[in-house]
């Protein structure tokens, strides 16, 4: 008799054992299997927490990263009141921007199929978009920020940036010698505009006037090459809008999966 009251004492107990699909070894108690349960939902919880920091990396990080590139591009402080000034991206511009996106297409950042797909619900895709639209708008700006305004100078250095992203559409490059040449090109475009054209323009005297008689020749060459004047605040403004474009670009992975 209490052999048959032990055997159906062990039946019920692989029953409530095996309610939940589970299959637990003789002599394990409850408090082990607990255990077992936490250390089995342990990496569960690190991979759901891992994609919501990247979610959040990717829909709102950066995003809200390239969307202050793209103010900040525009913004200067105007001589000598310092007052800000937002100029708009001329249409060249755009285009820059544009063929700047192939190359990141084509040089591997990003793997445009991975970001767009029928597989995605729309949410996902739309917020794909919202990036991508965020880091074309950042990509304009980042052109207005090193390009001179108007004269000879916004000619000459368009047509060296327009050079050297035509010449890189034929070559074959990584995305890794694509940022670096990209870094040094956008480094040498910053020092011509914010160091040797701003010291042509650069306030020497109260009034005009005074400023001819002082050093007719930076009168000249500004006049001749129609510079604006901004102050210097306008430099150490675009060299942080240059910092945040590439360590943007940094962080962007090459796909959405």
């Amino acid at each position: 008799m209490e052999e048959k009251l032990e055997k159906n004492t062990d039946g019920l107990l692989d029953q409530a054992s095996s309610a939940d699909g589970e299959v637990v070894p003789p002599g394990e108690n409850e408090l082990t299997r607990f255990g077992r349960r936490s250390v089995a939902n342990k990496p569960v919880a690190e991979e759901t927490a891992r994609k919501r920091q990247r979610a959040l990396r990717l829909y709102v990080f950066l995003p809200f990263l390239f969307l202050t590139v793209a103010l900040m591009g525009g913004l200067r402080l105007a001589s000598p009141d310092n007052a800000f000034v937002f100029m708009a991206p001329a249409l060249v511009c755009l285009f820059f921007a544009l063929i700047l996106i192939v190359l990141f297409v084509q040089g591997g950042m990003i793997a445009f199929d991975s970001w767009f797909s029928d597989e995605y619900s729309t949410a996902h895709n739309i917020s794909n978009g919202v990036l991508m639209l965020s880091l074309f708008a950042a990509t304009s700006q980042i052109f207005n920020s090193v390009l001179p305004e108007t004269g000879l100078p916004f000619w000459v250095v368009s047509f060296c940036f327009a050079w050297t992203l035509w010449n890189n559409l034929f070559a074959e490059f990584d995305g890794k010698k694509l940022l670096r040449s990209l870094v040094a090109l956008f480094a040498f475009a910053f020092i011509a505009k914010y160091v040797v054209l701003a010291a042509l323009t650069a306030p020497s005297g109260d009034g005009w006037l005074r400023s001819l008689i002082e050093n007719p020749a930076k009168e000249t060459v500004t006049w001749l090459l129609e510079l604006p004047k901004y102050s210097a605040g306008t430099g150490y403004i675009q060299f942080f809008c240059l910092l945040f474009y590439f360590a943007g670009l940094f962080m962007l992975p090459k796909s959405a999966d």
